[in-house]
């Protein structure tokens, strides 16, 4: 299978170099400086192990020609990129005829929930991947993946549920290229247990590495609430944590502990745009349907849009405005 990487970031970057590395073909899509230097020096993905130097193709879209008829896309872009790059791949060409909508399958390795029913709007065939993967991407043409002795557990399955022999394939070849890769037929369920473990990464984001124990408990609890309310299923800590076991966790890379969060990222690299109204909005938007209140999620959210707005830097919002705005 030949594989496309639709967001060459941490995640995308970590996914796309390894299943090179165990043979397969890839063509990372990235775009701006990353993309430049990708061209130019390729990828470097720096591990536990020592760095790995990646060559291959980088595009920043379909082009005119063709897919292969046996392309995975996969879908790596933060959510709130994921409009844009579902309208630009939905009616790439493939060989034979039809579009990628109608005849390839899209993997969305992505947090939050709302990718899924708004890819199954174009594409017939969606997979959704709930991603365990500790990884940083701060740096044009450098990716810094600090899982080990697995470089990330990958649950894969088909949306709204089930799974079938296309998550099968794709599971063999990611557990070749070394990660843990369990097909689900309740992926979403996983997905869901990830959502929560995610809302804690705007607290990170906004106040760095000192983020109250209340804060986080009730950032979560509000989480817990209002998927309970909405009659949402997820996984919870232990069921994850014995998943888990000692097959994925996070290594320094030269010396240095792994960043931050995903969205402690997007405002480190000063992306102009963040994750959080996918993720502690998800909680917000549950609650505002079912009548729950989130003060907490959505106090988080709005700070980490105004960090983005006013340019704060990551682990500098002042923990009394944030404090005055939770109540």
């Amino acid at each position: 299978m030949h594989y496309v990487i639709i967001g060459a970031g941490a995640v995308g970057g970590t996914i796309g170099v390894r299943l090179s590395e165990a043979g397969h073909d890839v063509t990372l899509v990235a775009r701006g400086a990353h993309l430049d230097a990708i061209r130019r020096d390729g990828l470097t993905l720096r591990t536990p192990d020592g760095p790995v130097a990646w060559r291959g193709p980088a595009v920043d879209g379909p082009g005119e020609r063709p897919l292969p008829a046996d392309t995975v896309l996969v879908l790596t872009v933060k959510s709130q990129d994921t409009p844009a790059a579902l309208a630009v791949w939905a009616d790439a060409p493939v060989d034979g005829g039809g579009t990628a909508a109608e005849r390839l399958p899209l993997f969305t390795a992505q947090n939050g929930v709302a990718n899924e029913p708004a890819a199954l709007r174009l594409f017939d065939r969606v997979h959704p991947v709930c991603v365990w993967l500790p990884a940083t991407h701060l740096e044009p043409g450098v990716v810094v993946a600090n899982g080990h002795p697995h470089p990330g557990m990958l649950h894969l399955g088909r949306y709204p549920s089930g799974s079938d022999d296309v998550d099968r394939a794709v599971a063999a070849d990611l557990t070749g290229a070394g990660f843990v890769a369990p097909v689900r037929h309740d992926v979403m369920r996983w997905k869901y247990g990830k959502l929560l473990a995610n809302l804690g990464n705007g607290l990170q984001a906004l106040l760095g590495a000192h983020v109250p124990d209340e804060l986080a408990r009730r950032v979560r609890a509000e989480g817990e609430h209002a998927l309970a309310t909405a009659g949402i299923a997820h996984t919870t800590r232990e069921e994850e944590a014995t998943e888990r076991g000692d097959r994925v966790g996070s290594r320094p890379v030269d010396g240095q502990p792994r960043s931050g969060s995903s969205t402690w990222q997007s405002l480190a690299r000063g992306a102009g745009s963040t994750e959080a109204d996918h993720l502690n909005g998800e909680i917000a938007l549950l609650g505002r349907r079912h009548g729950v209140p989130t003060p907490v999620n959505s106090a988080v959210q709005r700070a980490v849009r105004r960090a983005v707005r006013e340019r704060i830097p990551a682990g500098a919002f002042p923990a009394d405005e944030l404090t005055k705005m939770v109540g």
